[in-house]
């Protein structure tokens, strides 16, 4: 199947096949089944296509799997008019193409089976077995009259539970929709639009993640139809008037496959016109396009050597753009797809987009998952089950794994299903490390507050800061692929997050873990362990404190962020939104701001002794083992550290900056000089940051 056709109406055709009609199987399939001796009629098209990808099948299977839906399909219509046993055929056609394998393709035949007639779960299980069994019950919708409302969300949670141990599940469901999309001009406007919108947000990421380039194609177009007429009609007219547009691409093929020949490569090389949505995306990035810009071309070779061996061959006999060269052979993306992608000037200076793989990559980025065929085939002398019991699934992606995690902490399902929507969304993975050699697999732009609940779950509500390549970070630090994270806990279990948490959280894991213990502890988001703030916030001008005072009853005090005062520092304050007064150290820039506008000060004093917080920046030469000196001095001072920042060197000095918990104020000049001593530093100093705002 074609996953960059330009019509959206013949993306599920080979070329040189003719095209299926419907109405036709519809009739065959009225007749009934045929003898014993042959496949009926109607499933002719899914046994050339099963048998082009496997040739040694054995379609008995499918022959009673089809004997089995026609009949008890019989006498339900489509919409459109045709009988219903159309549409398990048309599906199973989808996947045959695609290449899936005979378990599959009798699952597909059966699909709507128990959902939709009189046959029971266990009579599939009795005829078919276990397996295609559990597909059937996988993509079976829950009943609205149980579920009501919830039925949707719920309907997909346990589909994705049953993805989670057999991925050809998803399989089946995504052939499923597409042939819906394929017939949805028969609904009303607005269920078309309905069904297009989570078609969009969650069964396209779906083909994504799980490779089915073939399927998320024609489903982007489609959904590009109903969503966005104008857009539509308009790439539409544009890839009309250019439908010479090949030719340009079809002269560089020729020339390709000249350089080609001559250095001894054996390579296919095929144009590959743009679907509409990528032509609708180029449109947008290049404004006016040229004829190459409405298709790539794909070099197949049979070797992975053979792909580089092309590559070079491009860049010294083509003027190579370096800036598109993308090597996913080495660094293959996170659902499966491996290939190079290049660009090459042509001759008159338009610019030429090459994809470059094997036979082999080519199926798989064209079908993913469905490529891989059974899971679970196994030798038959090895065991089929994990440790734990389960089947050991090597198809099931990261991705996948964490969705299964989390959706077991969102009960209520409009929190799966916002959750879920929003998981999607992220459309790339990195891979971070551990200290002990572990890895983590995360969704582009995670941060360390989702790295610390992946790792420890609910115990990551004591998170304090994490060390990413061994140097402290806060936790909203992103993290990047092939980093090395060691989230911090601290050693008072009973502390927890801040509500800015949110703020960092990419991952349902640890949006719904953070949402939970916020919603079960309304009094107890400010603690004092639990904030993952960077120095340079505010972060103790946000909690009262017991020993600074005003002479008005009443009246809130907090501590700036920009000075961090205390005693027995010279302060005053001034009054600020809400009643509460914010207190200044004397010397502070924000103080004299304050007054050159006007601003009346507020006379602050200390009441005694009491725990405070302080930012002191340590300036140093660089050496080894500068922190872990530094953090011994200050937790041998009695301070607690609640966040760090190291920047980055320069000259050989570098900059520590602390935010540390005293439990008197008193110690402050102690521990000023007992950092002083470490070896290498040569100033400790209080923070000065520029003030928001009051």
């Amino acid at each position: 199947m074609s996953a960059e056709a330009t019509n959206p109406s013949a993306t599920g055709r080979r070329r040189g096949l003719p095209r299926i009609d419907l109405r036709r199987l519809g009739r065959a399939a009225l007749l009934g089944p045929t003898g014993r001796d042959r496949l009926p009629d109607a499933i002719g098209h899914v046994a050339d296509a099963h048998r082009a990808h496997h040739p040694d099948a054995d379609l008995a299977v499918l022959r009673r799997a089809y004997e089995l839906a026609e009949s008890s399909h019989r006498g339900q219509f489509r919409k459109s008019g045709e009988p219903y046993i159309t549409h398990p055929l048309a599906v199973t056609l989808i996947l045959a193409e695609l290449g899936a394998e005979t378990t599959t393709l009798t699952a597909s035949l059966l699909h709507d089976t128990v959902e939709d007639t009189e046959v029971t779960l266990d009579q599939v299980r009795e005829e078919f077995g276990d397996e295609v069994a559990y597909l059937v019950d996988g993509v079976t919708k829950l009943e609205k009259v149980d579920y009501g409302a919830a039925a949707e969300p719920e309907t997909f949670r346990k589909m994705l539970v049953a993805t989670g141990n057999d991925v050809r599940v998803m399989s089946i469901k995504l052939a499923d929709r597409l042939h819906n999309m394929r017939t949805l001009g028969v609904m009303r406007p607005e269920k078309q639009a309905r069904i297009a919108k989570v078609t969009r947000d969650v069964l396209i990421p779906l083909a994504e993640r799980l490779g089915v380039q073939a399927l998320k194609t024609e489903l982007e177009d489609l959904v590009f139809a109903i969503l966005h007429p104008v857009e539509y009609e308009r790439t539409r007219a544009l890839i009309a008037e250019n439908a010479t547009a090949g030719d340009a691409l079809a002269t560089v093929a020729a020339d390709v496959r000249a350089v080609l020949r001559e250095a001894g490569i054996p390579a296919e090389v095929l144009v590959r016109p743009r679907h509409f949505v990528s032509v609708h995306r180029v449109s947008r990035k290049r404004g006016e396009l040229r004829g190459t810009d409405f298709g790539r071309l794909l070099v197949l070779v049979g070797e992975d050597a053979d792909c580089y061996a092309v590559l070079g061959e491009l860049h010294t006999c083509f003027t190579p753009v370096i800036s598109a060269f993308k090597d996913f052979i080495a660094a293959p993306k996170f659902n499966l797809y491996q290939s190079l992608h290049t660009a090459v000037a042509a001759p008159d200076g338009a610019v030429v987009e090459v994809l470059i793989r094997t036979h082999q990559m080519h199926r798989v980025a064209e079908a993913g998952v469905v490529a891989l065929g059974n899971p679970y085939a196994v030798p038959a002398d090895a065991s089929d089950t994990a440790d734990d019991g389960e089947r050991a699934d090597p198809t099931r992606p990261g991705w996948l794994s964490r969705l299964l995690d989390w959706q077991q902490s969102a009960p209520d399902p409009d929190t799966f299903w916002t959750s879920l929507r929003a998981d999607l969304a992220q459309d790339g993975e990195i891979t971070v490390f551990l200290p002990d050699g572990g890895t983590l697999a995360l969704p582009a732009g995670a941060t360390c507050v989702d790295a610390a609940y992946e790792q420890y779950g609910t115990a990551a509500h004591a998170c304090v800061g994490a060390r990413v390549n061994g140097r402290l970070a806060t936790l909203g630090t992103v993290l990047r692929d092939g980093d090395t994270v060691q989230p911090l806990l601290a050693e008072d279990a009973g502390s927890g997050p801040s509500p800015d948490w949110l703020d960092h959280a990419r991952t349902p894991t640890a949006r719904i873990a953070i949402d939970h213990w916020l919603a079960t502890h309304p009094h107890g988001a400010d603690a004092p362990a639990a904030d993952p703030r960077p120095p340079a916030s505010v972060v103790t001008g946000r909690r009262p404190t017991a020993n600074a005072v005003v002479d008005a009853p009443h009246t809130g005090v907090r501590l700036a962020g920009c000075c961090t005062p205390v005693p027995p520092d010279t302060v005053t304050g001034f009054a600020v939104r809400g009643g509460a007064v914010t207190v200044h150290r004397a010397e502070c820039p924000a103080v004299h701001r304050m007054e050159s506008l006007g601003r009346q000060p507020v006379t602050v004093r200390w009441s005694g002794a009491a725990a405070c917080r302080v930012t002191l920046v340590a300036e140093a030469f660089g050496r080894p083992r500068l922190l872990a000196d530094l953090t011994e001095a200050i937790a041998t001072a009695g301070a607690a550290i609640v966040s760090a920042t190291i920047e980055p060197p320069s000259e050989q000095r570098v900059r520590h900056t602390y935010t540390l918990r005293l439990p008197d104020a008193s110690g402050l000049p102690a521990l000023m000089r007992a950092m002083r001593d470490v070896p290498g530093v040569y100033d400790v100093s209080r923070a000065q940051h520029p003030a928001p705002a009051q």
